[in-house]
């Protein structure tokens, strides 16, 4: 009796496992209501078209799937679709009332993803070269950190929080955010220029661990910390003229004594690393 129970549940397991990762979306209103229902959704409306919108959140993360089972429409507050084995953003809604989650997956591409996000939008940790397909506008911020990013081409042109694209293969910051209302932060790629960085930033900008010779290019004023540690810098300048917390360049070994003394005269900071 034991084993015939512990084989039903390992059929209804299989069953279940097959009804969310199935190749294409479910063709009936009752197969989309078996998968909500799994998924421990319950305030939605299904339209006409089977496409699904949820008043409410949507939290379908770590739960081990390969694509998101059915197609939403809107959500009215936050999409975490995040910690799963996606490879593709087919089915995420095209209008997040909050925030968009779809970090820690397998993506190669943000083709399919929300079209408007109020809130914030992490795509961080996954295996993206190019930020084509991303929405254009962030009400929050934006977090694509820890992918295999070449180039920011096609990524958002404002962002109402901090943007955050360190650690990739960065070479320039061309097609980058043109506005941010928080931090700006690069640091961990390939820079030899920094180009296409927004020209004002409110809070923190961190260009450290790249392979920068001058500043060319950075934000003229900058709210917070700036630091540029650990380049290859010969030259500051470009450097901000404004910076509201700590100038931090130390670790560029060959950046001579005078331009060192340049900066204390011609950027107004609150402190000095070098």
């Amino acid at each position: 009796m034991k084993d015939l129970i512990q084989e039903g549940r390992k059929i209804q397991e299989t069953f279940k496992k097959n009804a969310i990762n199935e190749d294409s979306f479910p063709k009936t209103k009752e197969k989309v209501e078996k998968i909500l229902k799994s998924l421990g959704i319950t305030r939605y409306t299904i339209n006409v078209d089977l496409t699904v919108d949820v008043i409410g959140d949507v939290k379908i993360g770590k739960k081990n799937l390969t694509r998101i089972p059915v197609q939403f429409g809107k959500v009215s507050e936050n999409f975490n679709c995040s910690h799963n084995k996606l490879t593709t953003l087919e089915g995420v809604p095209q209008k997040v009332g909050g925030n968009f989650y779809c970090d820690n997956n397998q993506l190669t591409t943000l083709k399919g993803a929300p079209k408007s996000v109020r809130g914030d939008f992490y795509c961080s940790d996954n295996k993206l070269t190019s930020l084509e397909g991303s929405p254009q506008k962030v009400g929050g911020l934006f977090s694509c950190g820890h992918n295999q990013l070449t180039s920011l081409q096609g990524g958002p042109k404002k962002v109402g929080g901090y943007f955050s694209c360190g650690n990739n293969q960065l070479t320039s910051l061309q097609g980058g955010p043109e506005s941010v209302r928080g931090a700006f932060t690069c640091h961990s790629n390939k820079l030899t220029s920094l180009q296409g960085a927004p020209q004002s930033v409110p809070w923190h900008f961190y260009c450290s661990y790249n392979q920068l010779t001058s500043l060319e290019g950075a934000p003229q004023k900058v709210g917070g910390e700036f630091w540029c540690k650990d380049n290859k810098l010969t030259s500051l300048q470009g450097a901000p003229t404004e910076v509201g917390g700590n100038f931090d360049c130390s670790g560029n070994k060959k950046l001579p004594n005078s331009q060192k003394e340049w900066a204390k005269k011609n950027i107004r900071a609150m402190a000095f690393t070098f």
